[in-house]
């Protein structure tokens, strides 16, 4: 038997809160003998209707499904707050599974959440699995115009999905997600809880033999429409990954084993102020400031790197980097003159 908590994170999900339980309800995992499944529904910091209509959706749900899920109003939001939250006091002790969940997705295959608590339990190797994620213009075959198709191929695909987790949905044995703390504020907690788990919180090398996926095992999400959304979205990314990037060099600076590095952040995890305090320290750093150059040049990096140097490939290229400068500024600046920890 496998205890499997999964949390599904929402803030401010009103307008889909009632689809994302239709899309859970469907799982056949609630009919696995095998799974003793619990769902928590963590709605932080909403003010929107999102707790009360996820409430009277799941009172219409098949009672065998609606006896499996809570739902828990919590006053303050913030995904890593609520994450670190979820593993440490919400989910059961005993639960050898964790799963989470963003609450703007959908599920199309009704086995999707049953597969992925099964390779856990089958390879003993893997802490990770994580779904495959696909955009709904992608999956639905939506219309586009010429950004919208500029904008669904962006980012990196689906090549390293594997390897990546993907915050939107993904299971982790327990005893691991609980060795993980995190600071409130972190705008790119799974890349911060990627690295912990893969490296046993920055004590070895990367092991991926850790983590996996299949892209058979997948869930939709809404694609960026716009130019300008897809700028906010990457500026975030960008600084979410400076400010893990300055973490990591903290832990290895001041920790010398597991235990210690898994102290820090569980301290970390209890001061709010902890992570604007880090920042506050460590940044801006001789010599590139609030952010790391190569956020700006990677592009550049990789083209002469890479053997294909066509006009094509250089056009691209061109056009690339001019929208990495504007993200890359535009992040400097937010780092400069607002407070980007406890953002998000």
């Amino acid at each position: 038997m496998t205890t499997f908590d999964l949390g599904i994170f929402a803030h401010n999900e009103a307008d889909g809160i009632a689809a994302l339980f239709d899309t859970l309800a469907a799982q056949d995992v609630f009919a696995d003998a095998d799974v003793d499944v619990r769902v928590v529904l963590l709605a932080n910091g909403c003010t929107d209707q999102t707790v009360a209509l996820a409430r009277a959706k799941i009172a219409t749900l098949p009672a065998v499904v609606a006896a499996r899920i809570e739902v828990l109003d919590l006053a303050q939001g913030g995904k890593s707050r609520t994450v670190h939250r979820f593993v440490q006091e919400v989910s059961r002790t005993d639960a050898t599974v964790l799963g989470f969940m963003d609450a703007d997705i959908t599920l199309p295959r009704a086995d999707t959440i049953r597969r992925m608590v099964e390779a856990l339990r089958d390879r003993s190797a893997l802490q990770t699995f994580t779904s495959c994620p696909v955009k709904d213009v992608v999956h639905d075959d939506l219309p586009t115009g010429f950004v919208g198709k500029i904008i669904a191929a962006s980012g990196g695909g689906l090549a390293d999905f594997k390897t990546a987790i993907c915050g939107q949905l993904y299971v982790m044995r327990s005893p691991m997600a609980r060795q993980i703390g995190l600071p409130a504020g972190l705008p790119v907690e799974d890349g911060f809880v990627r690295a912990m788990m893969l490296t046993g919180l920055l004590t070895a090398s990367e092991d991926l033999t850790r983590i996996d996926g299949d892209e058979e095992i997948f869930h939709v999400y809404e694609s960026i429409r716009t130019i300008p959304e897809l700028i906010r979205h990457q500026v975030r990314i960008v600084i979410g990954s400076a400010i893990n990037s300055i973490l990591f060099a903290k832990l290895r600076r001041e920790t010398t084993s597991q235990v210690e590095a898994h102290e820090m952040l569980m301290a970390a995890a209890g001061d709010p102020d902890w992570l604007g305090n880090v920042i506050k320290s460590d940044l801006p750093k001789w010599p590139h400031g609030f952010v790391p150059f190569h956020f700006l040049t990677w592009r550049v990096t990789a083209f002469f790197r890479g053997g294909d140097k066509s006009l094509r490939r250089a056009v691209l290229l061109i056009l690339g980097f001019g929208f990495d400068a504007v993200v890359y500024v535009l992040a400097s600046l937010r780092m400069m003159f607002r407070q980007s920890a406890g953002f998000w």
